[in-house]
């Protein structure tokens, strides 16, 4: 049986939820996996310092039109009053769930005393929490890691702080910041803090297959899954665990000809999203991970890369895949 997934007043469809990435968990990507069976999708952050809203990079993120809901977005910073601010923002635009962001390891984030670099200041976190909760009518989660290392891992500590603020849900990638993402999750933390805290909690990490999907849940007690780096190149891993955790049955793969027409509507939604400068080159990389396991030697990749146009991209994956049909050598 399915947890049920509920981030204050809002009934997920059900307890998948698509981990927020920067760079990746764009409005066409959060839009495809929503489709693929996912039950929220997370926005990329959004550094919280408003003042640099005016870019590209922050537009894009912001834009959330034709999205289902709950429209959850997450912000980033390490300055309680500034936090507090973009959640005001966010939410007059639109945002009905705000996400705090306490989870990456990127330096970039850490250097500047924000994302999972905030869990060694636990004084800050505090006045972050209850800035951020009081600042906007709509629910605050939290993202975070089990700890700042190995040796400091105040997961519990900082969760019993998220309940007694006002933070309506957390969730717990299973690893430090020192981790970054090497090694192994470990799930023992999170199902410390999801029997020791009364609001839902939601396991993250290493969650890449229906198995290991049931596992994690049945394991830690979790009310729901974040899925991340799984889901790149794979958007229909949420249908498949979906049906998995429903039947104790396999969904069969993807067929080649659902494989191509996903990735061809997601060039479109991209070429469409960002225009055709940035399109053509954020398509790049996802079509890289579409491909990963029917492109070993990079052949096709390569040349796909070397595209400077939206037209010859798309079609370039139909030859590819019409090559494929026929057993070409390139498509091994």
């Amino acid at each position: 049986m399915l947890p049920m997934a509920k981030i204050g007043p809002y009934t997920l469809p059900n307890p998948l939820i698509v981990a927020p990435m920067a760079g990746v968990t764009d409005r066409p990507f959060r839009l495809l996996c929503r489709k693929m069976g996912a039950g929220l999708a997370v926005s990329e952050m959004v550094i919280a310092d408003s003042k640099l809203w005016h870019t590209r990079k922050s537009r894009t993120r912001m834009d959330h039109t034709g999205e289902p809901e709950p429209r959850s977005v997450q912000i980033a910073g390490g300055d309680p009053d500034m936090l507090a601010n973009a959640a005001r923002l966010n939410a007059e635009s639109g945002a009905q769930i705000i996400d705090i962001n306490m989870g990456c390891p990127a330096k970039k984030v850490c250097n500047k005393a924000a994302g999972s670099a905030l869990m060694k200041d636990e004084r800050l976190v505090r006045d972050i929490l209850e800035a951020v909760v009081s600042a906007v009518d709509i629910p605050v989660t939290l993202k975070m890691r089990t700890g700042w290392d190995q040796d400091n891992r105040n997961a519990l500590t900082i969760a019993r702080m998220a309940e007694d603020t006002g933070i309506q849900a957390l969730a717990i990638h299973g690893r430090t910041r020192a981790d970054k993402y090497n090694g192994d999750a470990e799930y023992d933390t999170i199902a410390e803090v999801k029997s020791s805290i009364g609001i839902p909690v939601f396991a993250n990490g290493d969650i890449t297959s229906p198995e290991k999907a049931r596992w994690v849940l049945e394991y830690t007690g979790a009310d729901g899954l974040l899925i991340g780096r799984a889901a790149q190149g794979s958007p229909w891993i949420f249908r498949e665990i979906l049906h998995f955790l429903e039947t104790g049955q396999h969904l069969p793969a993807p067929p080649l000809d659902e494989v191509e027409q996903i990735l061809s509507e997601h060039l479109d939604a991209l070429h469409s999203f960002y225009g055709e400068l940035m399109g053509v080159r954020i398509a790049r990389k996802h079509v890289g991970w579409y491909l990963q396991s029917h492109d070993p030697g990079k052949q096709f990749r390569n040349r796909f890369n070397a595209l400077n146009e939206s037209l010859a991209q798309k079609d370039s994956i139909q030859q590819y895949f019409s090559g494929l049909r026929n057993g070409e050598e390139f498509a091994a």
